[in-house]
Parts: structure tokens; sequence; C-alpha cells
């Protein structure tokens, strides 16, 4: 059984969230404070955790900074702000996954899966190269020319995901569907921002591409720049 740690003050919310995971199959602690949160997440290592930002005690991104410190348990924010600069706020501090309140249960059980299978899921395929980039699955390691690549979790699957395709446009829809595992759809800016991510990584930028070139209305590509 998953075990969700839920940090959110609002009492009839985080009574509602923990009863409606509980009936959904999960094991669900909370807290009203973020310094309590984190503590709990230190001490008792939850699979994952879902987090409100508007916190009484500390901000949430600042929280979530502090969590990245010293855990790299999924974190999905579940929160009021419906704003592209919080979305992206968020995800720069670490989060897996953003969802927007209202929602219903449902909706953020099936989020909670999809990042729970992501961190679960085996890869089997051999290790990639294109160009100088040679990627591991197994090992799950990035190098570019020798460099080790400093990824996250999602930034190194999203990496293998369009190595495993090298030369073949791919369709955000595609990638949120077989990377953030939300056939349903979800929001492109998850994508941009992490592509964003990469290209920094990877020394580029999308203005002037070397690896990874955007096909406009059409999706992303990771090409081999020396064929």
């Amino acid at each position: 059984m998953p075990q969700l740690l839920l940090i959110e003050d609002d009492p009839a919310i985080r009574s509602a969230l923990t009863r409606a995971l509980t009936e959904r199959g999960h094991g669900v602690r909370s807290a009203p404070t973020g310094m309590e949160g984190l503590q709990q997440a230190v001490d008792d290592r939850p699979d994952l955790v879902v987090l409100d930002l508007g916190l009484p005690d500390i901000d949430g991104c600042t929280l979530l900074q502090m969590l990245r410190a010293v855990s790299s348990v999924p974190v999905i924010v579940a929160t009021a702000r419906d704003d592209e600069r919080e979305t992206v706020r968020a995800l720069d501090a670490g989060a897996d996954d953003y969802v927007v309140k209202p929602f219903a249960a449902e909706h953020l059980d099936a989020r909670i899966r999809a990042v729970l299978r992501r961190g679960t899921s085996a890869e089997t395929v051999a290790a990639l190269a294109v160009g100088g980039l040679v990627i591991d699955p197994q090992a799950r390691t990035a190098t570019l020319d020798g460099r080790t690549l400093d990824l996250s979790r999602l930034e190194f699957d999203l990496l293998a995901h369009l190595a495993a395709r090298s030369g073949t446009v791919v369709s955000k829809r595609e990638l949120l569907a077989d990377v953030w595992h939300l056939p349903y759809g979800g929001a492109d800016k998850t994508v941009d921002v992490h592509l964003s991510w990469l290209r920094r990584k990877l020394g580029e930028t999308a203005t002037e591409p070397v690896y990874l070139h955007t096909v406009r209305g059409v999706g992303v590509k990771l090409v081999d720049p020396g064929a």
C-alpha cells in the first residue's frame, strides 16, 4: 500500500482528501503546517507527498526546496494558485506534478498513481548514444562528451524517451502520456519547463539548439548534431 503524506492547512480539505485517498487504497498521514510536514517526511519516509503551497508557517515552495535538500521523495503540489509563474516556480523547486484546486479526488488519485509508476518502472533497453550523448537507462546515467549530466528523475526520463526516438518528432501529448503517464492530457507548460531545463544542462537554448529541436506546432526531436 503506497504511503502518502498530505501537507494541508485547511482541516476540511485535509479530512476529505485523507478519507478519499484512503478509500482508494493509499495509506495517508497528514500535517497542518509546513515544518511539521517536513519533520514527518524525514522521519516517516513516505512514498509520495501531496503539498499545498498556502501554508500558515512557511511558503510551500520554500518548504519544497528544504525537502529536496534532504529527500528525493516525489511531490505533487495541490494548490489554489492557478498561475503559470507559480507552476514554473513549484516545478523549479522540485515538484513532480502540479494540480489546481478544486479537483476531484479521482483526478488527484490518478496523478498520484502516475507519479508512483514513474518512480518504479524499470527500463530494460540498452545504452543509447546520440552524438556525444550517452544515456544508460539501467544505471540511470547520462553523459555529454564524457561529462556526467546532473539530471532530475523526470529530466532523465524525458531525455531517455527522446533518445530512444532519435531523429523522430515526438509530440507533447506523447511525452505527457509516456513520460508523465498522463494519457488523458495535461499541461504543455510542464513539458516546456522540463525541456528548458534539459537544454540548459546540454549547454544550448531554444533559439540556438544543438540536440533538442522544436518543430513548431508538432513537437520536439533529439538529433545527432554531427549527422
